[in-house]
């Protein structure tokens, strides 16, 4: 099953099954659920067209989703580079952005890079 554009989960409860939609979380997903009267534990191979119709109208109307919301978000970042925050400075780097310490952790955001004596030394020779 399709909405919005992301294949849906059929196995799944309908609440977790939209939460695979990009920018609808779980919580998020139960509010679109009690609008759209449904109930949250029925399987989303078990809704009928009715029901989905009324689940994709609420989506678009009240979520910015997909497409819209990545292309917002790209936005907000190139903005904060461009103005020359100190967030934009972050992402420029490749830094966490959100004051994380960067001595020992930030492995995601800096590449899995071992700063430390003897990360990169070669193995010991096998004893003859």
């Amino acid at each position: 099953m399709r909405i919005v554009g992301t294949v849906i989960p059929d196995t799944k409860q309908i609440v977790y099954a939209l939460a695979y939609i990009y920018g609808v979380g779980i919580p998020g997903a139960r509010r679109i659920v009690a609008a759209a009267k449904i109930d949250p534990r029925k399987r989303a191979r078990d809704l009928t067209p009715e029901e989905i119709n009324r689940i994709r109208e609420i989506i678009e109307k009240s979520h910015r989703i997909e497409g819209d919301l990545r292309r917002e978000i790209m936005l907000n970042i190139k903005r904060h580079k461009d103005i020359g925050t100190y967030r934009g400075m972050r992402h420029i780097r490749g830094l966490p952005v959100r004051g994380q310490r960067t001595k020992t952790n930030s492995r995601t955001r800096r590449g899995n890079v071992r700063k430390t004596m003897g990360s990169g030394r070669k193995p010991a020779a096998s004893p003859t």
